[in-house]
């Protein structure tokens, strides 16, 4: 890939499609080069002032989670709003690619010339999302949307990733019973902003509506933030198919997201987010420390081997291979 950051960035300020997907194929490298140039771009692009609404979507497998963000994306376009979708996929085993592509299932969204749809890998990634979904969230902002969705890969202990990177958070499930409900886990009720019930309409439409009663209950109990406004966080019903409700939650996602900038908490958030993200990148980066040092792969190598073996305690093993990293960073 041949890097030219002042060109790719001015083309991608001036909304071109194709150099915002070229940006985020260059920041998901894993190459040195590569790196370098995405951190280039990244901090050549920094502006504040070109901040998009932010919203985290999660839910279980087969809620319809592809159906929901087309048929609310279409809205949104009508409305004249740009949106990006980053739609995190599931990993092959094999290949380390997207194995549903979310792209090809929101075919109708994809066609639209104010939308910008991209599937990642999520590949040995916990959280639901992309190692690089902020970044990418960074770049999408940068070109221009007023709208950026992050889809997860679906519900579980740790999917809630996804919420410290956003400005709401929705998660969306099917209509269910009192079992399906104990095996939401609470978790990510409990950061949840709005509870969706999709696929409203028709035979299941009452079943959504007394699903939607007990969730509601439910998040009563759970949770009073100073991060909420009075009504949040709420349930409601939707329907990808009809359409129903679609409208009335975007309203109350667009009331949630005016009343958290209005009163400092968004920009409490992503200043927390931001230190959040440092951390990572540093107990990242000493992954990749510990993997490309030689020494320091066979010493990992070596103590990993007397753990497995019951020789030596994981905390005095990893003790072993750190202390000898800290006495030459202290030395430098």
């Amino acid at each position: 890939m041949s890097i030219e950051i002042e060109d790719l960035a001015a083309r991608l300020v001036a909304g071109e499609r194709r150099a915002l997907a070229r940006a985020i194929t260059l920041v998901e490298s894993t190459r040195t080069d590569h790196r370098a140039a995405a951190e280039a771009l990244l901090d050549r692009l920094a502006d504040p002032s070109r901040a998009a609404l932010r919203v985290g979507l999660s839910g279980t497998p087969g809620v319809g989670k592809s159906s929901v963000i087309e048929a609310l994306g279409l809205r949104l376009v009508d409305a004249g709003k740009r949106v990006a979708v980053l739609a995190v996929d599931p990993s092959s085993a094999r290949s380390g690619g997207s194995i549903l592509g979310d792209k090809t299932r929101m075919e109708q969204l994809s066609r639209e010339s104010c939308a910008f749809i991209r599937p990642s890998p999520a590949a040995a990634q916990l959280g639901g999302v992309a190692r690089r979904t902020r970044e990418a969230m960074l770049l999408c902002e940068a070109a221009g949307f007023d709208v950026v969705i992050a889809e997860t890969v679906g519900v579980g202990q740790s999917e809630t990733l996804v919420s410290r990177m956003t400005d709401v958070f929705l998660l969306l499930l099917a209509p269910a019973g009192g079992d399906e409900l104990q095996g939401v886990k609470r978790g990510i009720m409990e950061i949840a902003d709005l509870v969706l019930v999709n696929k409203a309409d028709g035979d299941l439409a009452a079943q959504a509506m007394r699903t939607r009663a007990d969730y509601a209950g439910a998040l009563r109990l759970m949770r009073g933030r100073d991060t909420d406004p009075e009504g949040i966080p709420a349930a409601r019903t939707i329907s990808a198919l009809t359409g129903a409700g679609l409208d009335e939650a975007w309203a109350e996602v667009e009331r949630l997201a005016a009343w958290r900038r209005d009163s400092g908490v968004t920009a409490r958030m992503r200043s927390a987010q931001a230190g959040q993200w440092f951390e990572d990148e540093l107990r990242a980066g000493v992954e990749a420390l510990l993997a490309s040092d030689a020494a320091l792969a066979a010493r990992l190598g070596k103590m990993r081997a007397e753990v497995e073996a019951g020789r030596a305690a994981p905390s005095a093993a990893a003790r072993t291979v750190l202390d000898p990293l800290a006495r030459a960073l202290r030395g430098a």
